[in-house]
């Protein structure tokens, strides 16, 4: 027999996915036509490391790199073929739109799946769902995150499903597909963003518990379903460190090598300066975290309303009614990212704090499932506990005005995301239109010595195939700490054999490993905010 929790395909799932798809598109059109799904740095290089894979001198697996996760270039990778879609970054924004359509189906199956078990009225319950839905969906955010090739967008994707199956797997107690499910959003979810990781472990364990509450240890030890959940969870993150193992001979070479985001602020800190905020200091951290959470909803004083309801939601899930406890894993990014800013490096700068600046500020979007979920179910229980007409125009009134207001004024100011991407792009999407331009006049069969990872947007504007440029992923990662016979490597040692130019920024692995023996500055390029770039001719005209 169906459990009467776990909702079929109907045509208001089926309009919630045509609203999203329609809203998605439309947003993308429109920062797409000012020119903006490029502003992160971030997006640029995942677009670049996902097209290196096949456009590249060494094309392999190997150039999907260590740090980031690979799963958001494999998606995109279909996308990228065209030389089009990769110039414009079009490629790399399709995943994370159709990730945004499904986030948003996973918001409307969430929240009516629980609630339908809990509702005296059930149009309540469907009200409930098409507010939280709403919240969500129309987050200005969200919606100019899901247009550029981040991993944000995807993630929550996979993130919102595996508590979809979660909760349908709890309120069945025999329902072990839902739990399978669960566990490849979960590996799905491991393999594109660390987040995921935390999740899994959570995830596992409260299983764990679950299943021994209800069968006892002998139960918990012959489910099938939960070993299998369990070995589909943990599968990616065996699988992520056994190639950083093989490729780097370090298995966590992703969270301590010299590119992990520990690393770098080692590499990049003032010595003497003080760390970043929140280094070593849990409850700071976590200010942090929620003040961008905040800020994702909108920038004035009223996001205090919007955590004053959310935890007020919280609140009547913890003290009035445990069956809705499986929302709770919806606060799960909150410990994992006080963790990350304590202990791991991960800064994030929000501008009412010091040090007033953008930096990582879109990671609050990740809390946006809490406030969508939260905020509905206490207009959800305004109208079960009042009833009538009255009480649901009541809610409906209040909660649309909170959101009418909240985000026209987060497009009024520009929404943080977006704001931080076109703050900290501005300078370096001057120097690359201008190494770009100067790109273009070479002719067409140059092969150029570059360094990618900062400005590998400057290809893209030019339209030059990454086949044509050597690279620091040239070479046999595997061989450390360098590969003397890499194409990488002798390219610097005899940048005349290998190159007819070369960009070298101030102080990056070309300027400080070249050899500039005969070698021709042809241009040099200024933009205050960024190094100085050189372009060398190598052979005489």
């Amino acid at each position: 027999m169906t459990n009467p929790a776990i909702r079929r395909w109907d045509d208001e799932p089926r309009l919630v996915a045509g609203l999203a798809a329609c809203v998605s598109l439309i947003t993308f059109l429109v920062y797409f036509g000012r020119g903006q799904i490029l502003l992160y740095g971030d997006a640029v290089a995942h677009i670049n490391i996902a097209r290196r894979v096949f456009d590249s001198r060494t094309p392999g697996p190997l150039q999907l790199g260590t740090v980031w996760l690979p799963l958001p270039h494999l998606l995109m990778m279909p996308f990228l073929i065209s030389d089009s879609s990769w110039s414009s970054g079009v490629g790399g924004s399709i995943p994370s739109m159709v990730c945004y359509v499904f986030s948003v189906l996973g918001i409307f199956r969430l929240v009516s799946g629980v609630l339908s078990v809990q509702s005296v009225v059930k149009i309540n319950e469907r009200i409930a769902a098409w507010i939280a839905t709403i919240i969500f969906a129309a987050n200005p955010n969200l919606l100019y995150l899901q247009t550029a090739a981040l991993t944000e967008p995807v993630y929550l994707a996979f993130f919102i499903w595996a508590v979809v199956y979660f909760s349908e797997f709890v309120q069945s107690a025999k329902n072990s597909k839902s739990l399978l499910k669960c566990g490849a959003c979960l590996a799905a979810a491991c393999l594109t963003r660390y987040d995921g990781w935390f999740l899994a472990v959570t995830m596992c364990a409260v299983a764990l518990l679950v299943i021994w509450r209800r069968e006892g240890i002998r139960g918990m030890a012959l489910h099938t379903g939960l070993r299998k959940f369990i070995l589909i969870a943990a599968a990616a993150p065996v699988f992520w460190l056994t190639y950083n193992a093989i490729v780097y001979r370090n298995p966590l070479e992703f969270a301590n090598g010299p590119y992990s985001a520990k690393g770098i602020e080692q590499r990049t800190a003032t010595p003497g300066a003080p760390p970043h905020p929140g280094a070593g200091n849990l409850p700071m951290a976590a200010s942090f975290f929620l003040k961008s959470a905040e800020l994702n909803i909108l920038q004035s004083n009223w996001h205090r309303l919007w955590l004053a309801l959310a935890l007020l939601g919280t609140a009547s899930v913890l003290l009035f009614d445990h069956r809705l406890w499986t929302l709770l894993f919806l606060w799960v990014p909150l410990p994992f990212y006080m963790l990350s800013i304590a202990f791991s490096g991960i800064p994030i700068f929000i501008p009412p704090w010091w040090p007033y600046s953008l930096y990582n500020a879109r990671y609050g979007v990740e809390l946006l499932p809490v406030f969508a979920v939260f905020v509905a179910l206490v207009a959800f229980w305004g109208m079960e506990f009042f009833r009538g007409g009255k009480a649901i125009a009541v809610a409906l009134t209040g909660v649309g005005v909170l959101i009418v207001a909240s985000y026209a004024s987060a497009l009024y100011e520009q929404p943080i995301s977006f704001r931080e991407g076109w703050v900290n792009s501005r300078t370096r999407i001057a120097l690359e239109t201008e190494i770009a331009n100067q790109l273009r006049t070479l002719t067409v069969q140059s092969s150029i010595l570059m360094y990618l990872g900062d400005h590998g947007g400057a290809l893209q504007r030019a339209g030059i195939p990454l086949r044509k440029i050597i690279y620091e992923g040239n070479h046999r990662t595997w061989k450390q700490p360098n590969d003397p016979e890499g194409l990488w490597e002798q390219a610097l040692a005899n940048p005349r054999k290998y190159a007819d130019f070369v960009v070298a920024m101030d102080h990056d692995a070309v300027d400080s490993g070249l050899n500039k023996a005969g070698l021709r500055p042809l241009t040099i390029i200024h933009v205050s905010g960024q190094p100085q770039a050189t372009i060398y001719q190598t052979r005489q005209p």
